[in-house]
């Protein structure tokens, strides 16, 4: 896989069970780009620890006073320096590709998860976390996998150089070839403690990050209250504590760094000394003096990628293992593909609550908890938060049906809909029947003034449609972004639409225009409404009270305002000590219309 063949037609299917699991399975899915890196990394570093080599023997031809050596060893060099170099472009070329191409490979996977379970998502995983995932963990990871070919490469390097010197020279080649593992594993003691101090910085920033988040999303509504200065405190104590934690993981790997400097320095000292001594005696030459010193020199670079490798396992250990907690996740109910991708009609109807929405009819829920509506509105697209009996549409399980035909045959809009940065033509470019145009949709959204308030605010923007709306919609108010996420949600026109609160941040005229719009555009189509508005409730053809997760009562708005006090109360917002008043009236002109049948009698 090539940057330029991206994005993966498939990313697969990705072994979360562990971190580690995780990387082995991104390891061996890149297992071609892994093994280009490893041919050029031995190319390159090979050529690099061939050159002490050549300068021995270079200076053993000018103590013998041979041209012809000579000139061969400086053909040799010339040869290793174009290895060095071809080895090293190409190198970091498949390095940066292996990177790009797992982090692309993530990013997704994720992505494809958080298709799959929508909002269940958040409501598992904090979306700080999400965020640290997809952003800063993905990168971690992916300097993991492309790392692990160049340590491979550095470390056959070594083992060849020491055979190398073995044979050339043994008795200087012995000291080296024993203390380089020394030399080598020499941090492993040190990593255990220097992955903690990671894993406890990277928490740490998620928690901060996941405070950032939120902030900013609430800052309008903290600037209500005057609470920015609160939560800034609060974000700069978090921020205080992602320093410190940190500092405190930099001095760890600051210390592994120094060992790593520190004790390749004592082995070359060794060797010269012992070189030394041997040379006196005989028993080696000159050049093969500089060859061993050099060589052992040249080893501190291969070496320097047995740090980088425990610092980049270190570091994206954890987060593979946040990354896989993601993965791992799935719907409360997974049985996709039992049947045909054909979109089921008729009528919505969950087992558990007993709530049925007829098949062409607008109905609306009245739900006293507005988080059990939530959870209800979900469920009825096929994402329950948990386990349960599943919905049917047209007796049909939605979570028998593959994800993209439940997700065409029902759309669930909440009442916290997102608006994406880009132009309203872009938003309102959505998967759609084609039976709903996009003026119709806005219209009956009731969108005009938004419409004119988009236009004012991109300059040089004379077709609404072209009018850019910032990220998520910032820059409209809070009934204006309700209603281009209403018109989003007509344009897409399936088989069943149910919304949450759709007109909650409106007034109360725009709402019955918007009741009007959404009666007319969806006739003949499955709605379901969830409010407990009375402009809404009186227009829809069937209600249904929903009380502790069951239907308790079904009717027409008023008939229910009338024999149902818990409806009442829901709609009418009324308190007990009011309900217990209505009941005893009520109770009095029932007995004062008792008697007048019996004195008339």
């Amino acid at each position: 896989m090539q940057i330029q063949d991206l994005p993966y037609p498939d990313p697969g299917v990705p072994d979360a069970r562990s971190g580690p699991r995780f990387l082995w399975w991104l390891w061996r899915n890149q297992l071609g780009g892994q093994l280009k890196s490893l041919a050029w990394g031995l190319l390159h570093f090979v050529s690099v620890s061939a050159l002490p080599f050549c300068v021995g023997l270079a200076v053993q031809a000018v103590v013998d006073r041979s041209g012809t050596r000579l000139a061969l060893t400086g053909c040799l060099m010339l040869l290793c320096g174009t290895g060095i170099a071809v080895g090293d472009t190409f190198l970091h070329r498949a390095a940066v590709t292996n990177w790009i191409t797992a982090a692309a490979r993530i990013q997704q996977l994720l992505a494809r998860k958080a298709a799959q379970l929508g909002s269940a998502l958040t409501r598992r995983v904090a979306a700080g976390e999400v965020v640290a995932v997809s952003t800063g963990d993905v990168e971690k990871v992916g300097w993991f996998v492309e790392a692990v070919s160049r340590f491979t490469a550095a470390a056959l390097t070594v083992v060849v150089v020491c055979v190398g010197l073995l044979l050339y020279q043994p008795a200087l080649g012995v000291v080296v070839a024993v203390g380089l593992p020394v030399v080598a594993l020499s941090v492993l003691p040190l990593l255990p403690r220097a992955t903690r101090r990671a894993d406890v910085q990277r928490e740490k920033a998620g928690r901060a990050t996941e405070l950032a988040s939120d902030t900013v999303a609430g800052l309008r509504v903290l600037r209500g209250i005057g609470g920015e200065e609160l939560f800034l405190d609060r974000y700069r104590r978090a921020s205080q504590e992602v320093r410190h934690a940190a500092v405190r993981s930099a001095r760890m790997w600051s210390l592994i760094s120094a060992v790593q400097v520190l004790l390749p320095g004592l082995l070359l000292i060794a060797v010269v000394w012992h070189g030394i001594h041997l040379a006196r005696q005989g028993r080696i030459t000159v050049g093969e003096l500089v060859t061993v010193y050099s060589a052992v020199m040249v080893l501190n670079y291969p070496l320097r990628h047995f740090e980088e490798i425990a610092m980049a396992y270190s570091f994206s250990r954890p987060s593979a293992k946040r990354a896989a907690r993601v993965l791992s996740l799935e719907r409360a109910t997974a049985t996709d593909g039992i049947r045909e991708a054909e979109v089921p009609t008729g009528d919505l109807y969950d087992p558990d609550t007993g709530l049925l929405a007829p098949a062409g009819r607008l109905t609306a829920v009245v739900c006293g908890d507005p988080d059990a509506a939530g959870r209800l509105a979900e469920r009825l697209g096929g994402h329950p938060a948990e386990p349960g009996r599943p919905v049917q549409l047209g007796g049909v399980a939605l979570d028998e049906l593959p994800l993209d035909s439940a997700r065409t045959a029902v759309l669930v809009q909440d009442k916290d809909p997102v608006l994406l940065s880009g132009t309203l033509r872009e938003l309102l470019d959505v998967p759609a029947s084609g039976a709903v145009h996009a003026e119709d949709a806005l219209a009956a959204a009731q969108c005009d003034d938004v419409l004119d308030a988009l236009v004012q605010g991109s300059l040089g923007a004379a077709d609404p449609m072209d009018a850019r709306i910032t990220e998520r919609g910032r820059s409209l108010s809070g009934g204006q972004r309700q209603r281009l996420a209403l018109a989003r949600s007509l344009v897409t026109d399936p088989e069943v639409l149910v919304l949450d609160e759709p007109t909650s941040a409106v007034d109360s005229h725009t709402e019955a225009r918007i009741a009007d719009g959404l009666r007319r555009l969806r006739s003949g189509r499955t709605t379901v409404v969830f409010t407990s508005s009375p402009l809404l409730l009186d227009r829809a053809d069937r209600v249904a009270l929903v009380h502790e997760g069951e239907v308790v009562a079904v009717g027409g708005h008023r008939e229910l305002v009338d024999s149902e006090p818990r409806y009442r109360a829901v709609v009418t917002r009324q308190t007990d000590a009011e309900l217990a008043a209505a009941d005893e009236g009520g109770l009095l002109k029932a007995l004062q219309e008792l008697e007048e049948i019996e004195e008339s009698a």
